[in-house]
């Protein structure tokens, strides 16, 4: 049984108190000693290694408490826009991509709205590109996508043809589609995409895994787990476990279909996912890796395309009347899917971005907590970027946790172009209010987003301390600086708030004996720096196994 022995290090153990030590002993899978020379002393005997960390970080490892790893991972094995920020770079990476054989769609994604005149692509460039085949890539945020007109063809879409009741078809001065489509109106192409096989979101899993742990990332919960097709997200976990290289420690929110009204029925199908993958961990060596403990509810869209469901109307859209976004259910059918998930024992992640979709997910809560009675079944709403005053010291009464992507709390090209305008400067300032919802007692976790946004957490710890993107032009000033947290509360957030509103607190998120040993060794200590969005991982540690080194570690 290897024995690993971490010393003179700052080690962060995410208690409730905030403690530090500064050795820690990793024995087989669990951790068997956290303090200082004298709790590790008895264990350097018998060590297999012994490393002299010189003052670096340690932590828990990262729970990603918001991420789509499968999509992300498929995202950098095809034609991955991620990496570019302009036009031009684009057109490169499209062009590479379409040159390699046996492309019948051109798939991908990861475009940036900044980088096109008011965030709008058209269908003109990817034209000159690939005029013969269709090409589908969602943006970053994955509630548009850019479409060509051979796509637009095969999917029926001209001048005549209706927005869905949950998205929206672009048109130019004549009332051509201009190949950009929002929410619900990308499915008019997307279901024509040839379907992902097993081997596909296999493929995806891998490497999305592996990029996950060089960057401390031990577990995660996938926000959205579609489980109705024989290859499905929910099918390759099963069969990654099965199979035993599915290392992450993973917490599915099953899909919500908003389109299917018979709530009951949807439930209980939804129940049956969940007892098969628990049915399936039970079988699998150390209890297994996989679980459903939540689902997925999609109440509204985002700000940019102005789908974010806002109590008072956007500014500026005259074209558009008293646009104030859009609610993907109705207030009454939300507040029934919510009281029946919770009484089936299910929590609810909520994507929930603007005020009036918070306050109509907190009102349902309110209302099924009143059905069924209090209990334990961490419900989180993510992305949070507006939300009214009155309701937030609601996510304490209501024991709602905030699931946070700090990342995009600041100033960049797209918040101050694409935002801002249309929010007013009293919404926009008080944007993200994450130190808000500290102080008024919410539990906070966070996630990444990916591949909306990076998986790194340092980049999002950054701005939530900072209020500033780490990469971001000197000068550039704070989004909301009173809306920042303290280091150790968003340090906190990303490992032991997010494992626990994964459910995995009973076996990771902090650093204790007895836990088991996902443990991350960082490149420095950034509470001395003060320059956290500079830190990178050296050692990725999940239940003892050393599943990423970056290189030897010197002291």
């Amino acid at each position: 049984m290897q024995t690993t022995v971490l010393r003179n290090a700052a080690v962060f153990r995410a208690d409730a108190a905030g403690s530090w030590a500064s050795a820690l002993v990793i024995r087989g899978d669990r951790i068997v000693a956290v303090g200082g020379d004298a709790e590790v002393q008895p264990h350097l005997s018998g060590a297999d290694e012994v490393v002299d960390l010189g003052g670096r970080l340690v932590t828990p490892g990262f729970v990603d408490a918001h991420v789509h790893p499968v999509v992300g991972g498929l995202e950098r094995i095809r034609c991955d826009l991620t990496g570019g920020e302009t036009l031009a770079a684009y057109v490169e990476t499209i062009g590479r991509y379409a040159a390699l054989p046996d492309r019948l769609w051109i798939l991908g994604g990861g475009w940036a709205m900044s980088a096109f005149p008011d965030g709008r692509p058209d269908r003109a460039v990817l034209d000159d590109l690939v005029p013969d085949r269709p090409v589908f890539l969602p943006n970053r945020d994955h509630h548009s996508a850019w479409v060509n007109s051979r796509a637009l063809h095969l999917a029926g879409i001209d001048r005549t043809t209706p927005d869905p009741a949950d998205g929206r078809i672009e048109q130019d001065a004549d009332g051509e589609p201009t190949g950009l489509l929002h929410e619900g109106a990308m499915a008019l192409v997307e279901r024509l995409v040839p379907a992902d096989t097993l081997a596909d979101l296999t493929a995806g899993l891998r490497e999305a895994q592996s990029y996950l742990h060089s960057l401390g990332v031990t577990g995660w919960q996938d926000a959205m787990v579609h489980h109705l097709a024989d290859d499905s997200i929910h099918r390759c976990y099963l069969a990654a476990q099965d199979a035993g290289w599915l290392t992450a420690r993973v917490a599915g929110a099953l899909w919500w279909e908003r389109g299917d009204h018979d709530v009951p029925a949807q439930v209980a199908l939804l129940a049956a996912r969940r007892e098969e993958a628990a049915q399936a961990a039970g079988t699998t060596a150390g209890g297994g890796r996989y679980a459903l403990p939540h689902v997925k509810v999609m109440q509204d869209g985002v700000v940019e395309t102005f789908t974010a469901a806002l109590l008072e109307p956007y500014h500026g859209r005259c074209d558009h009347g008293d646009d104030a976004g859009l609610s993907f259910l109705e207030p009454e059918l939300l507040r029934e899917v919510v009281t029946a998930l919770d009484g089936a024992g299910f929590g609810v992640h909520f994507h929930a971005l603007g005020d009036r979709a918070v306050r109509d997910v907190l009102d349902a809560v309110a209302v099924a907590q009143a059905a069924n009675g209090t209990a334990d079944r961490r419900h989180h709403l993510a992305h949070l970027q507006v939300v009214h005053p009155d309701d937030r010291p609601r996510f304490r009464a209501l024991g709602v946790a905030a699931n946070a992507q700090a990342l995009w709390a600041c100033h960049e090209p797209q918040m101050d172009e694409l935002t801002i305008p249309f929010l007013g400067a009293e919404r926009a300032g008080g944007q993200y209010p994450f130190g808000d919802l500290h102080r008024d007692g919410a539990t906070l976790v966070m996630g990444s987003d990916w591949p909306v946004s990076t998986p790194d957490p340092w980049p999002a710890i950054h701005t939530a301390v900072h209020r500033i993107d780490h990469a971001a032009p000197a000068g550039t000033p704070p989004l909301g600086p009173d809306q920042a947290v303290p280091l150790g509360v968003a340090l906190a957030a990303y490992t032991a708030g997010s494992a626990w509103v994964t459910r995995l607190d009973d076996r990771v998120g902090a650093l204790r004996p007895g836990l088991e040993a996902d443990v991350v060794v960082h490149d420095r200590n950034p509470f001395e720096t003060g320059d956290p969005g500079s830190t990178s991982v050296l050692r990725t540690y999940v239940a003892g196994d050393l599943v990423h080194e970056a290189g030897p570690i010197t002291a």
